[in-house]
């Protein structure tokens, strides 16, 4: 019997044809011997045999020579004729028809074994499905034992079981070559080399033309150095190295962008090293805060918002510095306010009192400080406005407005040492203008004078007044001439003679 691993080979259908006999020489030669007559009678009794009897005997042998099974052939002629079931007195042309026509039908089914038998073989059937291919051979095998004992039909459905295993292996290949490619595939994920390249090199038997499979071998060759950023990529997490690990998984995803390994662990690392940013940009803004370096922290903050977009801690964080901002921004505007009204300055108290107020309106301290700085402060102002501007208080209204405001302020308790300055200055200057001073004016009698807002004069010569230190105006007029207008001032240590007198003629 054939062994599981060899290939069926197809059986010699052709008859044996047996060699010739020989002949005996066609007479003896003149002068022969008298031992020749007898010897002569043999040699024609062989030859009647060999003529009669001989041909039927080769014919039985080669029958059963020609109805020996593939990879067997009969060693003689009688040893084949004795395997022979049936006598060849029995054969007759009606069973001989049938036994070949049932050995033809095997032979058919045989050649279409082979013709499969060898397209798998050169597509490596033994390194993909070697038990199945054996099992095949085995029916394969049993149907030669089956043929070789002229059981045709028998042979026949031996020879087609094998064919059919062969076809379902022919027909699998397609299954065979995508479960290669998967296995592949789960190797390249799992970083196992020896499983991507076997189950590639047995892809590679099956359709050696296929896209999918070039590229999987091309994702094959990239593995190594895949693996490598792998394990760098391992160590600087474990290093608390965030960032360079998502720099190493970054250059492996575009060494293999359809490692879904990869993929994974750039998208975990990635979160990490947000996360981890998030948290330090959280740090870096509540350190801020508490030193009141607001923008600083403001900053940080809306860093961290933007890392986790919709994140309420970061929101929170940054109400609070907004919060905390304008806590300390009207603190100091407080503080600002108090410290002008303490030095009277009631013009930047107002200013920060303002601020306060446009910061947060409610807040009381701002709203009273407001009202006490701005009645402070018009006072102050009015007060400066006296002191630089002494000449108004020639005016009486303005002398009876500004006593009466100095009769207020001495009502203010307590008073700072500006407002009683200023108090003192104002009485020694509301006494120094309330002092008449003797003032002469001259003109040419012809010459109409109107002193302002003192009396009209007329024409004069020279007169005398009595005046409040300040400034006046004085107008002349005459028919005939340009009119002319002087001002002068009245000083309280005195003030030397006015002319006045028109005396261009028009």
């Amino acid at each position: 019997m054939s062994s599981h691993n060899e290939q069926v080979t197809p059986a010699p259908f052709d008859l044996v044809e047996p060699e010739p006999a020989y002949a005996p020489s066609s007479a003896p030669a003149t002068g022969a011997p008298k031992w020749m007559i007898p010897a002569l009678l043999g040699l024609l009794v062989m030859a009647a045999l060999v003529v009669f009897w001989l041909p039927n005997t080769v014919d039985t042998a080669s029958t059963t020579v020609e109805e020996s099974s593939p990879g067997q052939t009969a060693t003689t002629p009688t040893a084949a004729a004795t395997k022979n079931t049936e006598p060849a007195a029995e054969s007759s042309p009606w069973s001989d028809a049938q036994l070949a026509r049932l050995r033809k039908d095997a032979q058919d089914v045989l050649a279409e074994l082979l013709d499969i038998q060898f397209e798998l073989e050169e597509a490596g059937v033994m390194q993909w499905a070697p038990d199945q291919f054996n099992e095949a051979t085995i029916a394969a095998t049993a149907g030669d034992e089956l043929y070789r004992d002229r059981q045709f039909e028998a042979a026949r459905s031996r020879y087609e079981e094998a064919r059919d295993t062969l076809l379902a292996l022919q027909f699998a290949q397609p299954e065979i070559f995508e479960t290669q490619l998967q296995l592949a595939t789960e190797g390249i994920e799992s970083g196992d080399i020896a499983q991507v390249e076997t189950a590639l090199s047995l892809a590679a038997l099956l359709d050696p033309s296929s896209i999918a499979l070039a590229q999987l071998q091309s994702r094959a060759a990239n593995l190594p150095a895949l693996l490598a950023l792998l394990e760098k990529a391992g160590e600087a997490e474990q290093s608390g190295l965030l960032s360079e690990a998502k720099t190493l998984l970054t250059e492996a995803a575009e060494t293999d962008p359809l490692h879904q390994r990869v993929a994974v662990e750039l998208q975990r690392i990635t979160q990490a090293l947000t996360r981890q940013q998030f948290n330090d940009a959280m740090s870096d803004g509540y350190a801020a805060l508490d030193e009141g370096r607001f923008d600083t922290a403001s900053a940080a903050f809306k860093r961290a918002a933007t890392l986790q977009p919709g994140s309420s801690e970061a929101a929170s964080a940054l109400q609070e510095t907004v919060s905390a901002k304008t806590d300390d921004k009207l603190t100091r505007l407080k503080k600002q306010g108090t410290t002008a009204e303490a030095k009277e300055n009631w013009s930047a108290a107002v200013s920060a009192y303002e601020q306060a107020s446009g910061i947060e309106s409610n807040v009381s301290f701002a709203r009273d400080g407001l009202s006490r700085a701005k009645s402070r402060a018009r006072l102050d102002k009015q007060f400066r406005t006296a002191i630089e501007e002494p000449e108004r208080l020639s005016d009486v209204a303005v002398a009876e407005a500004t006593t009466k405001l100095m009769t207020q302020a001495n009502s203010i308790t307590p008073r700072g040492p500006v407002l009683n300055a200023q108090l003192q200055q104002l009485e020694a200057l509301i006494q120094r203008y309330n002092t008449l001073v003797a003032v002469t004016l001259q003109s040419d009698l012809e010459t109409e004078v109107i002193l302002y807002k003192v009396s009209r004069l007329g024409r004069f010569e020279q007169t005398q007044l009595t005046l409040r230190p300040g400034k006046y105006t004085a107008v002349g007029t005459r028919n005939g001439y340009r009119d002319v207008r002087k001002t002068f001032t009245v000083d309280p240590n005195g003030t030397g003679a006015i002319v006045i007198a028109c005396t261009e003629k028009i």
